[in-house]
Formats: C-alpha cells, structure tokens, sequence
C-alpha cells in the first residue's frame, strides 16, 4: 500500500530509466504487471492525439468541471483540486491546470511525466493505484480517468476509492471502452474460442481482451461503470459514443463527414494500440509469427474501411452529495 506519495515535476534519466523495461522492441513501465501496454514516446503520441479526438466527440471534460473548479469550496479549505489517475502522457490534467491555475493538479502513473513544460499547480507522482490511494483521501473535488481499465485489477474497488478521495459536492469522471468491437448494429463482433477467422481486428481484441484478463486487468469495467458509481450517494450521468474504426459510413451529409473523420483518426489509434499491445499478447504466450500475421491482417482490413467496426467508449460522471 502506498503511504506517501512520491512527487517529482521533471524526473532525472537515471529515474525515468529505473521506471522502464524493454521487451518485444518496445518500452514498458517497470512498476506493475498487470498493465503491459507500452508506455514509450510512440505510446504517448498516440495517446495525446487519441485525448485531441476525445475533446471532439466527448468534450474536454463534463460540465460540472468548471463550476466546481471556479466555485466556492465546500468545507475549510478554499483550494480546489483535482486528481488524473492513469494520467498518461498527462496532457489531460496539464490542460486543466493551465485553465484553472487558481487549482493544485496531482498526475498519478506508473512512470513519470516527461513533460518540460509542466504548469507550476502540477505535479506528478509515479505509484500503482492498484496498491492503494488512502494518503489522497478527501482531499480532492475532481477524480478524473480515462482507459485505464486493463491495469486496474478489481475496478468496482477504485471506484469506492474514489469516493473517499471526493471531497462533498466532489466529481469523479470515468470512461472506458470494452476490451470488444462490435458490428455496424453494434452487436458483439466476438469469434469462437480457438476460432481464427476474419474478422481480424475484433479478432485481435479478443486476444487482448483475454491477455488482459489473464494478467488481472480489468477488460470489462466499462460494461458496469454506471451501476457501480450508483452504488455511493450521487448525481450519476451516463454518456456512451460509437466511435467508428475507419471512414466506413456511407453518406456524405455533414454528420456522416464528422464521424469518418473520426474513424480515420481511430483507425490511426487503434492500429497504434495494437503495435503497442503486442507485448501483452507475446507475453501471455501467443508466438511471434502468429500474432504478427493477425496484426496484418487487422490493418489491411481496417486500411479497406469495407468492414463496419464500432468500438464503445463508455462515460460516467457523478457528483458526491453533500453530507
């Protein structure tokens, strides 16, 4: 369990080197092995402009943000803060520093932020949140995390975390997507077990969608976000987006143009994800030649844009009542 935090705004090499490890060509973070994603400059490039498409279709963040942020506190102490669990590259919580400067912003990751240009209210904190969060304990008005469900080994457990972390009137803001795509009337694209078949990219995240589970993640949260933040005492929205996987929609009205023009970005992140989740499938045994062929096939498919995919990205937000 984690006691105290450790804090540090820009971290020397010799740090940033101990948080990594190499495998499979790639870099992975050095502190926990249940999320085996990679955490390389590659990674975080896709993740910074995954975050830009997010800000089009989701927003930057829910609307309470702005109004618990620039509001008056509740309680003895009159700064606000805000806490990004699974921060990333943390250009999430850095916006939100910058925005509201008059906030203290606290990034929580399995390594550090490298960023140069860190707002003066931001720091960062390397630790695994699977391992506790009890030192940051009513101490925060934001709680925000975003797909982070693959290193989270029991989910419904952070959410009551997060709870505690809330201040009265706090928010705690969560999105996660299913470890599954799904078909153009977003029925479940999941094949036989022991199947090898096209489709291939659902085909693929059915192997990560095991990976994960094997290592512990969390694969499914999204599926039971809404019921498990209405477990705790609050206001409780639930926001969902299909998000196509390439420009496969036909029509060119302006709102078919918007979403190609994000399957072509998803497409981007996706085939990024996969590159950067081919050590979780190495690792959990699959060959080298094997999941390399499923990973090109995966992209001549998603290159053609001829098969309809849908991934789901679920949102719940929900403000903690007052007491």
């Amino acid at each position: 369990m984690s006691s105290a935090p450790p804090v540090a705004s820009v971290h020397s090499g010799m740090e940033a080197a101990q948080s990594f490890r190499h495998e499979y060509g790639r870099d992975l973070n050095n502190q926990s092995e249940v999320y085996r994603l990679a955490a390389d400059a590659e990674e975080l490039d896709r993740l910074d402009k995954q975050y830009e498409m997010f800000c089009k279709v989701m927003g930057r963040y829910p609307p309470p943000v702005a109004e618990i942020l620039t509001g008056d506190a509740f309680g003895g102490d009159n700064t606000k803060a805000v806490l990004d669990l699974g921060c990333g590259s943390g250009i999430w919580i850095m916006d939100v520093a910058r925005e509201f400067p008059q906030c203290t912003a606290v990034a929580v990751d399995l390594i550090p932020m490298q960023s140069v240009s860190m707002p003066p209210n931001c720091r960062s904190e390397v630790d695994d949140i699977n391992f506790g969060l009890e030192h940051f304990y009513g101490k925060f008005d934001v709680v925000h995390s975003k797909l982070i469900s693959s290193g989270v080994e029991d989910y419904q457990n952070l959410i009551d975390k997060i709870s505690h972390i809330l201040r009265p009137g706090g928010l705690i803001d969560v999105s996660e997507f299913a470890f599954v795509f799904y078909g153009r009337d977003k029925e479940k694209l999941s094949p036989p077990p022991g199947t090898v078949q096209p489709p291939w990219a659902p085909l693929w995240m059915s192997l990560a969608n095991a990976a994960v589970k094997k290592r512990g993640g969390s694969a499914d949260a999204s599926l039971y976000l809404h019921s498990w933040v209405s477990e705790h005492p609050a206001f409780v929205v639930y926001r969902e987006w299909w998000m196509p996987c390439s420009p496969w929609l036909e029509g060119d009205d302006p709102d078919t143009q918007f979403w190609n023009g994000i399957g072509l970005t998803m497409r981007d992140d996706v085939l990024a994800f996969m590159r950067s989740g081919r050590p979780l499938l190495l690792s959990g045994g699959l060959s080298e030649e094997f999941v390399d062929d499923i990973m090109a096939k995966a992209q001549d498919e998603l290159m053609e844009a001829k098969t309809p995919i849908y991934v789901h990205v679920q949102n719940v937000y929900a403000r903690k009542k007052h007491t």
